[in-house]
């Protein structure tokens, strides 16, 4: 199968230079390159690309918002941001606007590829336990509003009422960053049920991937910061 992949980025060379190396792939088309927000919303919408490749600093529209939108639009497609730096708060801010995972810039071809495959699958694009560390430098970021600033009790918060007590065993351990192989031999179930499980709890808690997961369990408090 081919994943149809939309370049968001100001700088035309950054934009180039993501062209040749996804052209370069048998698996992997470009169908358009926006550089900015705006655009990026309008092309998604029109062109239904499979992954959007962001870039955060944009002018008119930042790649955040542009990312939000695209997200409460109900868009099939997935969004990947790219960031300068590793530990760039606003790459947070775009995972909660509903971005599949994120990268940096400076990362090696093969990692930005396989990072699009993720994404183009429903799968995140940072390891789990990678994840973890890096939502817990910028765990005094993540929640925001107030039902994550009052919510003390994880079994009172209503985004986790239809879980059942393994799922939310599962979701918690996913927030402290085991892997799919981790959960099945430390609690005793195949591999399989347990991406059975990951995917109803996606499915039940709106999580449109396991970052999302990731970012639930310290909103619900299922996870704090270490």
């Amino acid at each position: 199968m081919t994943t149809t992949v939309l370049i968001v980025d100001d700088q035309p060379l950054q934009r180039f230079g993501f062209r040749m190396l996804l052209e370069s792939q048998d698996d992997m088309k470009v169908v358009g390159e926006a550089g900015n927000g705006s655009d990026a919303v309008r092309m998604t919408a029109a062109l239904r690309p499979d992954v959007v490749l962001m870039d955060i600093r944009m002018p008119d529209l930042d790649g955040i918002e542009a990312t939000r939108r695209i997200v409460a639009d109900g868009s099939p497609s997935r969004v990947l941001i790219l960031t300068t730096f590793d530990l760039d708060e606003y790459a947070y801010a775009g995972l909660r606007a509903g971005a599949s995972g994120f990268l940096i810039k400076d990362a090696l071809p093969e990692e930005l590829l396989s990072g699009i495959r993720a994404v183009a699958t429903g799968d995140a694009v940072v390891a789990p336990r990678l994840t973890r560390r890096l939502l817990d430098a910028f765990a005094d970021h993540l929640p925001t509003g107030t039902e994550a600033e009052t919510t003390v009790d994880p079994s009172q918060d209503p985004r986790l009422s239809a879980l059942t007590d393994r799922e939310r065993q599962i979701l918690t351990v996913i927030g402290q960053g085991w892997t799919n192989a981790e959960i099945s031999a430390r609690l005793h179930l195949a591999e399989s049920t347990v991406k059975t499980h990951v995917g109803r709890i996606l499915a039940k808690t709106g999580a449109r991937d396991r970052v999302q997961a990731v970012i639930l369990a310290y909103d619900t408090k299922l996870v704090r910061p270490s």
